[in-house]
């Protein structure tokens, strides 16, 4: 069974629409390639005062303490390009597919991920790309935060 990408990232948009909560406007989720959801979250930074909670590593954390073997054949699944921080996790765990909602208002690690095997799909979604430079113009400070500024 292939799961539907389009479907996998209305998940994350889903995610990441919980940004009205205070956070940052980036939701991901981890997909089996059987379409079970492992783990997904939003980029909550900011609400837990954390310096890691962006929206793939939530996601990460939502799945909780599973084997490496786990992430193998998983796609994550991402509303913007994943950063330096959340390549390497991605990395780390072995996951070969990321799909993005877009990498227009932030491009990350991936040449990285690329060159390290993993297949980057990206969508090109306008309600991600909106929905994130809505953000960035209403509050640059907290972005500019995120992505390490």
């Amino acid at each position: 069974m292939v799961f539907d990408d389009k479907r996998g990232l209305q998940i994350a948009l889903d995610q990441a629409k919980k940004y009205s909560e205070g956070g940052i406007p980036i939701g991901s989720c981890i997909i089996t390639p059987t379409g079970e959801v492992l783990g997904q979250g939003h980029n909550m930074r900011i609400q837990k005062r954390s310096a890691i909670l962006h929206g793939e590593m939530s996601a990460l954390e939502d799945a909780g303490r599973l084997p490496g073997k786990a992430y193998k054949d998983c796609t994550i699944y991402t509303t913007l390009s994943p950063c330096n921080m959340c390549t390497g996790a991605i990395l780390l765990y072995g996951i070969k597919r990321v799909v993005m909602g877009e990498n227009v208002n932030f491009y990350g690690g991936e040449k990285l991920l690329e060159q390290n095997g993993v297949e980057v799909i990206n969508l090109d979604d306008d309600e991600c790309k909106e929905l994130m430079a809505k953000f960035i113009k209403e509050r640059p400070e907290d972005w500019n935060e995120d992505i390490g500024e």
